[in-house]
């Protein structure tokens, strides 16, 4: 029986967490209707709207799927990273560093201001060390790694 460490555990954590922000986001854009998104984009003039909004929203629930699984990370860190870097300069950036701007806490709740570009550097920094660091052993890639390799050499660790 294999012996999971803390390294092990690490990559899977930071997949879990940002392949739902991506899949939430892209399906968020897929529920609201992809015209509406692709109105979002023409009014930040964005080229050609409409294919980039299916474009972003397939790629937002893909690339959060496959970082779910651990696998083929590095090959949607670039286009996930390209769009959050999009998504910065051209909505958040504006709005400064905080992502949390608590406005007011009325009957209905706690209400907040413009989200700053925080989040977007989290989202970058997680796929940075996903794309750096690999998938974990606990992936879709390292399991079909072992497969070709041969049931004997068993789960090799990142750090090793």
């Amino acid at each position: 029986m294999m012996r999971l460490s803390r390294h092990d555990w690490v990559p899977l954590v930071l997949r879990l967490v940002t392949g739902a922000g991506f899949v939430a986001h892209g399906v968020a854009k897929l529920e609201r209707g992809p015209g509406v998104f692709a109105a979002t984009l023409h009014g930040m003039q964005v080229p050609v709207p409409t294919v980039m909004a299916w474009l972003t929203i397939l790629l937002e629930i893909a690339g959060g799927v496959a970082l779910l699984a651990g696998a083929a990370i590095r090959l949607f860190a670039v286009p996930l990273s390209v769009v959050l870097l999009v998504a910065m300069v051209k909505v958040h950036w504006r709005f400064g560093f905080s992502s949390i701007k608590l406005v007011a806490f009325t009957t209905a709740g706690p209400q907040f201001g413009p989200p700053g570009y925080e989040l977007t550097l989290f989202y970058l920094a997680c796929l940075a060390a996903l794309a750096l660091g690999g998938p974990g052993s606990l992936s879709v890639d390292r399991a079909l790694a072992c497969r070709r390799r041969g049931p004997s050499l068993g789960v090799p660790s990142d750090h090793s």
